[in-house]
């Protein structure tokens, strides 16, 4: 892996970690597992059938916590602290073969990345929890599912172009949470 492809997937694998780390994991390990993309040999053990089935069924778990508004709240709020920091180990893993310094800068980024990412999806489904129908709730679940496993792809695929999009992704993160803000600030002053 060429450190295009390792800082790509740092990036990449930590947005898509914000949103749904399980679903990331298990993507990586079967990406690896049916030789689709190749990790660094820190990484193998994503391929393992134990570690790919914790990923998946944590990853079902997930999907079914994320369909009942408020518990997708909970479920969030505690992973506010395990979504970043795995995020960030996952990147200094990735970045076996580059210099110390960019290894940290990878994890650093990641989990920040990471943190943003997870903190618009909290504060998203947060706000889509006010509306009495479930169906935003699930639309929103399943898009970023989709969006996690689809981006974790994408990044091994075209690194490049990956960078780019994370770029993009990031922009509309800090928007929607300008905006959520406000939303949250007009809400507090009608009360």
């Amino acid at each position: 892996m060429n450190p295009l492809q390792a800082i790509s997937l740092a990036l990449g694998a930590g947005f898509s970690s914000g949103l749904n780390l399980y679903a990331t994991i298990a993507t990586l390990g079967l990406l690896e597992r049916f030789h689709v993309i190749h990790l660094p040999e820190k990484l193998h053990v994503l391929a393992h059938p134990i570690v790919l089935g914790f990923a998946i069924g944590l990853y079902i778990l997930e999907f079914l916590a994320d369909k009942v508004p408020y518990l997708d709240t909970v479920w969030d709020f505690l992973h506010t602290f395990i979504r970043p920091p795995a995020a960030a180990i996952l990147a200094f893993s990735v970045s076996v073969n580059l210099a110390s310094e960019w290894r940290w800068l990878a994890a650093l980024l990641a989990g920040g990345i990471a943190l943003t990412a997870h903190s618009t999806k909290a504060s998203t489904r947060a706000a889509a929890n006010t509306v009495p129908e479930p169906f935003s709730n699930w639309g929103l679940s399943i898009g970023e599912d989709l969006l996690a496993v689809w981006l974790t792809w994408f990044t091994t695929a075209h690194p490049i172009l990956a960078i780019v999009l994370v770029v993009l992704l990031l922009i509309l993160c800090f928007y929607l949470l300008f905006k959520l803000f406000h939303f949250l600030r007009r809400a507090l002053q009608t009360l």
